[in-house]
């Protein structure tokens, strides 16, 4: 391992479990458009929604890395197939994304977040629309890089070189932690920086290319591993 001068953190099943917090946000979608547009809510119901976002990413990839636009876009779309006011697509996304950001952090995250915060500046690289001051996590973290404010989605290699202009930091002096195989660890070493593998579940390393060096059970172990490295208590 080479010297550190910055740790980067996904966001996404590394701080938090998305499923349930999109399913909460596609549910609450569905309300409000229930209330509010109740043709567009039994037309396009969150399974087709969610499919109807899927075609777009698809048909537009200038914004396949910008889940925000997707959504916006879907909504869109929904609204004026059922000759609705296409202006509520934004209150429509408001409801999605307050909901989005209504996460349960892992039981490990936030007293981790405050040891490592001491150690070293914290950084967050994530592909998804998560807002870390509505979650109330932002005050942690030196640097926020999203993959819609970059321009490209992890495991791009340029997503990884704002992070480190980011962060004044060599690529080779910014360990990066996540839980994708390919998007965080593969991703992060392409790009010239160290990784490491956040394996939740202690499953085996599933690929691509040989595993890495560093895999931690959690955000503890991780926060261990640094407070030793760096010789802190």
């Amino acid at each position: 391992m080479r010297p550190l001068r910055a740790l980067s953190l996904d966001l996404d099943d590394t701080l938090w479990p998305v499923e349930p917090a999109i399913a909460a946000a596609e549910a609450s979608l569905h309300d409000w458009l229930h209330a509010h547009a109740p043709a567009v809510a039994a037309a396009w119901p969150p399974p087709a929604m969610r499919e109807l976002r899927a075609r777009i990413a698809q048909h537009c990839p200038e914004i396949a890395h910008d889940f925000s636009a997707q959504r916006r876009l879907s909504l869109a779309h929904a609204l004026r197939a059922c000759g609705a006011d296409e202006a509520q697509a934004e209150p429509a996304f408001e409801a999605f994304i307050a909901a989005r950001n209504r996460v349960a952090l892992y039981d490990d995250a936030l007293p981790a977040l405050t040891r490592l915060v001491a150690l070293l500046p914290l950084a967050s690289l994530s592909n998804g629309n998560a807002d870390l001051a509505r979650i109330g996590l932002d005050a942690h973290f030196a640097v926020q890089v999203s993959a819609r404010e970059a321009g490209v989605a992890k495991p791009d290699a340029r997503i990884f070189a704002t992070l480190c202009q980011r962060l004044h930091c060599a690529p080779a002096q910014v360990l990066h932690v996540g839980d994708d195989p390919l998007l965080d660890v593969v991703g992060a070493h392409a790009a010239g920086l160290q990784a490491a593998w956040l394996n939740r579940t202690g499953g085996d390393w599933p690929g691509p290319g040989p595993a890495p060096a560093l895999m931690f059970r959690d955000l503890g172990e991780l926060a261990d591993w640094c407070a030793a490295r760096l010789g802190a208590d």
